[in-house]
């Protein structure tokens, strides 16, 4: 007898054929999140054209350094969860070594999909030969972060922020559980547990931001360091990146990250026993009013 279910289907209706955009200028390959109508929300459409992207810059020797960004007020509001290009349920052509996610049965499902779309993939970003630069501007939450994180470089506008509310929901944090690494820990417990807005100054002021800049100035910025790095020897710089990555796995980041995910997942399971939705009952809707409300907007 089979433990498999019938896959999974859904009703998908992306708003774009290019979730991602790409260009290359001399050494820096400018790839862009182009969702911006749902504020760059990441969905499994977004996470593989990113893959793509990534991939075709690593391949091109002419590049030597990545640059992230998002398009439109947003850099982005994290998974997507309530989009109609959401599309959890929809079987991609994978790039990890984990099996098919829409025939497994309850919460090996999500386990399953998201080892390959969050956590898989930002191992594999993170750990790409060349320096890799994301530019924020405006939102970076949750999902976001991710994104951001990898990133060897962050960038942001004077008006951004970083916020991780997915304690709302009962999870303790995204999949890539960089929190601890990119903050101090008492620091990084008021931003998780808090779930509060936490601006590009302060972040700056605990390493998690290399500089801020004014919207105006941002792409500016970005090419600017890009160009100087370009300018040093390729090699170099992928031995210097992977040095460092290196202490933060002797630190413990990749442990960490691994134990984080099955509370991660014990908490899915949770919600979707207790309320009958993994994500506690929560929205795109509802948590992006939760998270105005907090901040005192409108």
């Amino acid at each position: 007898m089979s433990d498999l279910v019938e896959p999974r289907t859904a009703d998908i209706t992306y708003e774009t054929a290019e979730p991602v955009l790409y260009e290359a200028e001399g050494p820096i390959a400018w790839v862009t999140m182009n969702r911006p109508t749902f504020n760059n929300a990441q969905n499994s459409q977004m996470t593989y054209a990113l893959d793509d992207a990534f991939k075709r810059a690593v391949d091109d020797d002419a590049v030597k350094v990545i640059i992230l960004r998002g398009a439109g007020k947003h850099f982005s509001a994290g998974h997507d969860i309530g989009t109609p290009g959401r599309d959890v349920n929809k079987t991609f052509d994978r790039r990890l070594m984990w099996s098919d996610h829409t025939n497994k049965p309850a919460a090996e499902m999500l386990y399953t999909r998201e080892h390959e779309v969050y956590l898989g993939m930002c191992r594999r970003w993170r750990d790409l030969p060349k320096p890799t630069i994301a530019l924020v501007q405006g939102a970076c939450v949750a999902g976001g972060l991710m994104l951001a994180w990898v990133c060897d470089f962050i960038v942001a506008t004077d008006d951004a922020f970083f916020q991780d509310p997915v304690v709302r929901m009962g999870i303790p944090g995204v999949e890539y559980f960089a929190h601890a690494f990119e903050l101090p820990p008492r620091v990084a417990k008021e931003f998780l547990m808090m779930g509060e807005r936490m601006s590009a100054v302060r972040a700056e002021q605990y390493g998690m931001v290399n500089k801020v800049v004014t919207r105006d100035e941002l792409e500016a910025a970005g090419r600017a360091m890009a160009e100087k790095l370009a300018q040093y020897p390729r090699l170099g710089l992928w031995l210097s990146k992977q040095a460092i990555n290196h202490v933060e796995d002797l630190r413990g980041k990749r442990t960490a990250m691994d134990a984080h995910y099955h509370m991660h997942h014990f908490a899915h399971a949770q919600n979707d026993l207790t309320t009958g939705n993994t994500l506690g009952g929560q929205d795109a809707r509802s948590m992006a009013a939760a998270n105005k409300k907090q901040a005192g907007e409108a």
